[in-house]
């Protein structure tokens, strides 16, 4: 069996790069750590819990023995520059530490090319510091994601920026559909 930890995955992109790599591969462990412990699944493969991402010593107490591959889904703007970095950046340095405790065969982040210039940079510089380490890493780059049932005030923004992604392919809005299967194709690949 293969273990996938997956930092913040009981969010929308989160859940469907769960459903997508299970349509490829049956014999997947998901392991979903958030603060919300939303997962309502009753599939066995997928084990969810409540725990501070950005705590390795209480996170470390609910892995499983072996980590195949590990997830960062934990990321949003903030206005304030501290929880910025805090909600950004922090998961991906545990996620780091883990990788280099359990010798994971690949990372996953998810990065992001649109938002406040203070979030796109937190996000690069993450996603510096993750290519950097030496572990394989598997970097998604997505603008505005919708569908799947996504309802919150950006994805009534979608015909906008299908418009606008018209004329500049960084406005392009991606289905979550694309950024999950580009994540499963590209952590699997990693050999």
């Amino acid at each position: 069996m293969v273990n996938v930890v997956l930092l913040g995955g009981n969010g929308y992109i989160g859940q469907n790069i769960i459903n997508t790599w299970m349509k490829q591969d049956s014999n997947v462990n998901f392991y979903v750590y958030s603060r919300s412990n939303k997962n309502r699944s009753n599939n066995p493969n997928i084990k969810s819990y409540a725990v501070d991402v950005t705590d390795f010593s209480n996170l470390k107490a609910f892995l499983p023995n072996k980590i195949d591959y590990i997830i960062d889904l934990v990321g949003h703007p903030e206005k304030e520059k501290n929880q910025l970095k805090r909600i950004n950046e922090e998961p991906a340095r545990t996620m780091l530490e883990l990788a280099n405790t359990y010798h994971v065969k690949g990372m996953g982040f998810i990065q992001g090319s649109l938002g406040p210039k203070a979030f796109l940079e937190v996000k690069q510089r993450t996603a510096d510091m993750l290519v950097n380490s030496g572990i394989p890493t598997a970097i998604v780059n997505p603008t505005l994601v919708y569908g799947n049932g996504r309802s919150d005030a950006l994805s009534k923004l979608v015909p906008l920026f299908k418009f606008l992604g018209a004329f500049a392919a960084k406005l392009r809005p991606v289905h979550v559909s694309v950024v999950a299967e580009e994540m499963v194709i590209k952590l699997r690949d990693i050999k």
